[in-house]
């Protein structure tokens, strides 16, 4: 079951940016999804490191603002290991959208790190690389 768990955690993820259709992103979601002391981080080509709202309040202005429209992002690959109450994914995935009016498709690898709580599983630390 923790498998499948986790699986549905991460399409969670995967889908709180997606706008296609005129829909609005649930990028909020990313607080019930990801430990309060969370972080998130992005490596090159500037790396950042997050905390889950200093992570949510940009994507949240460039996916309802009209800057990036129809834009979906989700996983193609992933390797995911197990230990109690920890687990770790390694994925591959692949995003399209339009910015600034500008089709782009693109792609990268996800690093993620699951704790299961009293409250059921949750991404403690996620760190991300996009493909150039």
């Amino acid at each position: 079951m923790s498998k499948s768990e986790i699986d549905q955690l991460t399409a969670e993820f995967y889908g709180a940016f997606d706008n296609r259709g005129g829909v609005a992103p649930d990028v909020t979601r990313i607080r019930r999804l990801v430990l309060p002391t969370g972080v998130i981080i992005k490596t090159g080509p500037e790396f950042t490191a997050y905390t889950v709202d200093e992570f949510i309040e940009p994507r949240l202005l460039l996916l309802t603002g009209g800057r990036l429209v129809e834009f979906a992002e989700w996983e193609t690959a992933e390797r995911t290991e197990l230990a109690g109450d920890i687990a770790c994914r390694f994925g591959e995935y692949r995003k399209s959208g339009i910015l600034d009016g500008v089709a782009f498709e693109g792609g990268g690898h996800k690093a993620m790190q699951f704790v299961r709580t009293p409250d059921g599983w949750r991404i403690a630390a996620l760190a991300w690389y996009d493909h150039p």
